[in-house]
């Protein structure tokens, strides 16, 4: 029993690498067509013999392997059929950035000292849960970061390559989205670690944010300047050497003193925004967690009840929760808990 038990395993093992296999040749590879047919032919020939030669051993205990792959394969299912109508609810119901202002104004909550960061699964936009914790919390930290860690299909990502922020307009209620990339070699840091390459990262989006913006304007008051210097030049034949000489070193001066003034005004801002997420590093940080309850709507049939209500949930209480995945210490966690019909 215990050979038959193995061999089947060992053999659809083989002849499920041998199938990816020729995937990765025909998608990947981009191999010839005759090549992956002739592997197709040879492989698959004596992979097919051996599959013949153990399946008659199927009843005395070959179907266990299977049975216990049918398993795993239901657990896999129901969590990511439970976890994309999850995500296509948060990605129904999120706040735009537009709305974010609108928000915070309708609850008139009151800004404390501090860094706030939420976990979120959404890259794109403000999950619903930020609205359910401003409605009942009247207080949001000075500073808020919405990051959501992404795996990608590659082995590493460069340090200076895996931080992505957005600063959500209007400036002046520092709250920034950040998509934070990890390849399938890489280790996280531990969470103060990450912490402090965050708000590294942070200051260093800030002084690029803050050049482009200074960039920006001068740009705008130059291009302003060739205009008027384009109305000069038009009127140069009615005014003197001497005159055109004068309206020349005038030009000069004001070039300069437009440098200066960006100089200034860049320096000068990017001390205030970064002085702001200091000072709110220095009051502390708090990592908020959603606690999401997942139950099925009303009206669902009674297999999608079972697999929500009892199969999802059962599970979920036992695996490993967020906080434990993230590292994050238990005293500067915050869950937020909220209830998805799905």
């Amino acid at each position: 029993m215990e050979c038959s038990i193995t061999g089947i395993a060992v053999v659809f093992v083989m002849t499920l690498t041998s199938s990816l296999l020729i995937l990765v040749m025909i998608m990947i590879w981009k191999t010839h067509i005759l090549l992956v047919i002739a592997y197709a032919l040879v492989i698959g020939t004596v992979e097919l013999v051996y599959l013949s030669s153990v399946l008659y051993k199927f009843n005395q205990g070959g179907y266990l392997p299977l049975a216990f792959a049918m398993f795993l394969m239901l657990i896999m299912c129901v969590w990511n059929y439970v976890y994309r109508k999850k995500y296509y609810f948060e990605l129904d119901h999120k706040i735009s950035p537009e709305k974010v202002k609108e928000t915070i104004d309708e609850t008139n909550s009151q800004r404390l000292p501090g860094l706030a960061i939420f976990y979120s699964e959404l890259v794109h936009g403000i999950p619903p849960i930020f609205k359910h914790y401003v409605e009942n919390v009247p207080c949001l930290h000075s500073v808020l970061a919405f990051v959501s860690f992404k795996s990608l299909p590659i082995s590493k990502v460069l340090v200076e390559e895996r931080f992505l922020f957005r600063w959500v307009q209007p400036s002046d209620l520092y709250v920034f989205r950040c998509v934070v990339r990890y390849g399938y070699n890489d280790v996280r840091h531990e969470q103060e670690d990450f912490e402090k390459i965050l708000v590294e990262k942070i200051k260093e989006f800030i002084r690029e944010y803050c050049l482009f913006s200074v960039a920006i304007k001068s740009h705008r008051l130059s291009m302003e300047r060739i205009k008027q210097l384009e109305k000069i030049d038009s009127g140069i034949n009615n005014i003197g050497p001497r005159k055109a000489a004068e309206e020349e070193d005038s030009d000069t001066k004001q070039v300069e003193i437009i440098k200066g003034e960006k100089e200034e005004n860049f320096a000068s801002l990017v001390e205030k925004e970064i002085g702001v997420v200091e000072r709110a590093c220095c009051a502390g940080v708090v990592h908020l967690v959603g606690e999401h309850e997942v139950i099925a709507s009303k009206g669902s049939g009674f297999t999608k009840k079972v697999i929500i209500n009892y199969a999802y949930n059962f599970l979920k209480r036992n695996l490993r929760q967020s906080n434990k995945v993230f590292d994050i210490p238990h005293k500067h966690m915050l869950k937020v808990g909220m209830t998805y019909e799905l």
